[in-house]
């Protein structure tokens, strides 16, 4: 029973962001009602993660009478995310207006890359072109090297899906005392450009230099904010950023005061960098962690994502769980009294179509006329 039991939410199938917004309410406690198209691809084959929790409901959303049943089963919903490109639910009979007149009090979460308006709103785009024009990309990667993409976790996840769930627990807290729905315009480009916020203030203080990369403390350049391979081959990540964690780190890794003494003179940096990384290749990533690990060194071991289950802290803290045979993070965050949990694994298309109906006021001669009429699925 999490803190949002009692809520339901719609969700018309999309890829990326909205749907890990969808996973991420129905970890809370939503009814989440994946909305799939007829004839669609089965979410158990592509959303064997994002799809758990969730309802899955097939209609068949180009004919007026499945426009009709979303539209009543919207009346019995509290959020609707859209993922479609600007105007897409205008032209089925679903847009936020014929929405929130059936039911006022709908929060109408709009997911899209650059917005509902402007001069991109109706191009096509993926995270890589979100986070390029706003600094974010050109910020990651090497010194004398073309940028690096940072998986798609900067513009979809962060900038899209979290930015997603943040703006309708907002609307909902808001609507809750108001009584009035509203909708939600969530672009990736504005996730990303939030998401820059830090960069933005040390350049204007100075402490930060916008047109290079791996020049700075936190990209890369800064000896002892970086990765270093170890004996085995394997990598390990320092963050000394303090001085009494600098301190803890020379230390530990026996390093000597007259090659690393001036910790913040940028023009050392390189030269520090090529020195300790040749002190990591003296043992393997096993020794130092024996050695660092759980020390204010901050210090960790840099794992693939398919190892960091059975790092001990994450099996403390029951960080993972395995669903459907499917290893996957644990709902967060966590709540002390209203705990988040995963209600079930990704069901079949339209496994709940006639239980979500039957559950929202259709009759059985109703359910059963939709689909003779190939409406449901």
């Amino acid at each position: 029973m999490g803190p949002l039991n009692g809520y339901t939410v719609i969700e018309l199938a999309g890829i990326g962001p909205a749907p890990m917004g969808g996973m991420l309410l129905a970890d809370m406690g939503a009814e989440v009602v994946r909305v799939e198209r007829a004839g669609g691809t089965d979410p158990r084959l592509l959303e064997k993660v994002s799809g758990r929790g969730k309802k899955s409901v097939v209609l068949n959303l180009k004919d007026p009478q499945g426009v009709e049943t979303l539209l009543r089963m919207v009346e019995n919903a509290d959020v609707m995310i859209d993922p479609y490109r600007p105007g897409v639910c205008e032209k089925l009979g679903i847009g936020p207006d014929v929405c929130l007149q059936r039911n006022p009090r709908l929060v109408f979460a709009r997911m899209t890359g650059w917005g509902q308006e402007g001069p991109l709103a109706q191009a096509a785009g993926h995270d890589i072109n979100y986070i390029a024009i706003t600094g974010a990309l050109y910020a990651v990667g090497r010194r004398d090297d073309k940028p690096l993409p940072p998986l798609n976790l900067v513009g979809d996840m962060g900038g899209g899906g979290m930015l997603l769930v943040n703006g309708v627990l907002a609307a909902l807290l808001e609507t809750a005392s108001s009584g009035k729905g509203q909708v939600i315009d969530a672009a990736m480009v504005d996730g990303a450009a939030q998401l820059m916020w830090m960069f933005h203030s040390l350049e204007a203080t100075g402490m930060w230099d916008a047109r290079r990369r791996e020049a700075n403390m936190l990209d890369g350049g800064a000896h002892f904010y970086n990765t270093y391979e170890c004996a085995d081959g394997a990598y390990i990540a320092i963050g000394s950023i303090e001085p009494q964690f600098y301190a803890l780190l020379k230390q530990l890794a026996d390093l000597p005061e007259e090659d690393f003494g001036e910790q913040n003179d940028p023009a050392q940096w390189p030269a520090m960098k090529e020195k300790l990384a040749a002190v990591f290749r003296q043992k393997t990533q096993a020794q130092w962690r024996e050695l660092m690990e759980g020390t204010d060194v901050c210090f960790a071991p840099v794992l693939p994502f398919t190892e960091a289950p059975a790092h001990p802290a994450n099996v403390a803290r029951s960080t993972y769980i395995e669903l459907d045979g499917v290893t996957q993070p644990a709902p967060a965050p966590r709540f002390s009294r209203t705990p988040s949990a995963v209600a079930h694994g990704v069901h079949a298309s339209g496994q709940d179509t006639q239980s979500v109906l039957a559950a929202m006021g259709f009759g059985a001669r109703e359910i059963a006329h939709l689909a003779a009429a190939g409406i449901i699925g």
